[in-house]
């Protein structure tokens, strides 16, 4: 990491800690992807002199994923097929708290949407059974949960391009559906150099 922000190290991120300790809460990291079907990862082999050709269908198509991440492995998720927007993320927020029986600290980036006027007010209502947390600006690396972004791009998406919406829908929930049976893949994705402050 070329530009360390000290600051979230060394006093944010440890005084969120502390405080979720505390009050007997669970850090979750969240962050939103978009998925498109021409994404193509790893390599592809073709005829010497010639340009490898990865089969798939012409058409474009697109969904998103919203998730949170633990560093005890656990891993939630939602699939959605419309823009991120602000009922999208409460909508989200709704099913984590109903799947959590202790209090959330949610630490997220600046999307703007994290920060807008419906979701802002809707998390400070529930403010007994979540807090949201914001990531240092640009700092996408501090965020385990981009390796898990990662994980689904290489995955389910870029070693096999989906012939249909439906299809890419189904391969990316299934694909989750199964690292939510895997917590120590999960885990995992904390021994990163830039996420290892938060493993513990």
């Amino acid at each position: 990491m070329s530009r360390i922000p000290k600051p979230w190290l060394e006093h944010e991120y440890p005084a969120i800690e502390r405080r979720c300790k505390r009050e007997n809460g669970e850090i979750h990291w969240g962050d939103q992807m978009g998925l498109r079907s021409d994404h193509q990862a790893g390599r592809s082999y073709g005829k010497r002199g010639q340009t490898p050709v990865v089969p798939g269908t012409g058409q474009r198509f697109r969904c998103n994923r919203i998730s949170t991440i633990t560093n005890r492995g656990t891993l939630r998720f939602m699939v959605f097929t419309e823009s991120f927007r602000n009922p999208v993320m409460i909508r989200f927020l709704r099913r984590l708290l109903k799947t959590c029986e202790r209090k959330l600290f949610l630490i997220v980036d600046r999307h703007s949407v994290h920060e807008s006027a419906p979701v802002k007010p809707w998390v400070e209502r529930h403010r007994d059974r979540i807090e949201m947390f914001y990531l240092p600006t640009h700092s996408p690396e501090l965020n385990p949960d981009e390796r898990l972004n990662h994980d689904v791009k290489s995955n389910p998406l870029g070693r096999q391009r989906p012939a249909t919406k439906d299809e890419m829908i189904c391969g990316v929930r299934s694909y989750l559906q199964k690292r939510q049976k895997q917590p120590h893949k999960v885990r995992n994705y904390f021994k990163d150099k830039h996420v290892a402050y938060a493993a513990a």
